[in-house]
C-alpha cells in the first residue's frame, strides 16, 4: 500500500540521515501514518504528529490526540478492512475506548525514549547495548 511504501522509504532512506549535526523535527505526517492523531484544521490528509531525531535516531514521537469517536471508528474499520484483505484476519473494535473518547477533552502527548537518549549519551549503535535487562535469546 501507499502507507507501506511511505514507511519503508522513511525508515530505510530518510530517518538514518535525520538529526545529524543538529536536532531535526518531522511534523505533519500523512493521516494514514498517525492512526490516533487528529488531523490539522487546514488539511484533513495531514495529522498533528511529529517525531524528534538526533544523530539518525528517533528520540520522541508526539501527536494531538484524536478525540472524535466517529472518526476513530472509521479509521479502525478501514484498518481492519486492510488487515483482513492482507492477512485474512480481523480484530474487534474497542468500543470502550471509543466511548472514552466521547468524553475526553482535547489532549496531546509525547513519548520520549530514555533508552535512545542513553544510546546517544554512550555512543552505542544499538539499543540492545544500553537496555538494563537482558533480552532473552531465542534458539532455533
Amino acid at each position: 500500500s501507499w502507507s507501506d511504501i511511505f514507511s519503508r522509504i522513511l525508515s530505510e532512506k530518510v530517518e538514518p540521515q535525520l538529526g545529524n549535526g543538529r536536532i531535526t523535527v518531522l511534523y505533519e505526517y500523512p493521516s494514514a501514518e498517525a492512526a490516533l492523531a487528529r488531523t490539522t484544521p487546514r488539511e484533513p490528509r495531514v495529522a498533528e504528529r511529529f517525531e524528534l531525531y538526533a544523530c539518525g535516531v528517533e528520540l520522541a514521537n508526539g501527536f494531538g490526540e484524536l478525540t472524535d469517536p466517529d472518526e476513530q471508528r472509521r479509521r479502525f474499520v478501514a484498518e481492519m478492512d486492510v488487515k483482513e484483505q492482507v492477512h485474512g484476519e480481523r480484530y474487534p473494535i474497542d468500543d470502550e475506548f471509543l466511548a472514552a473518547l466521547a468524553v475526553m477533552p482535547e489532549a496531546s502527548g509525547i513519548a520520549l525514549g530514555f533508552d535512545r537518549l542513553a544510546m546517544l549519551a554512550c555512543g552505542a549503535s544499538r539499543v540492545e547495548d544500553v537496555i538494563w535487562t537482558p533480552v532473552a535469546e531465542t534458539r532455533p
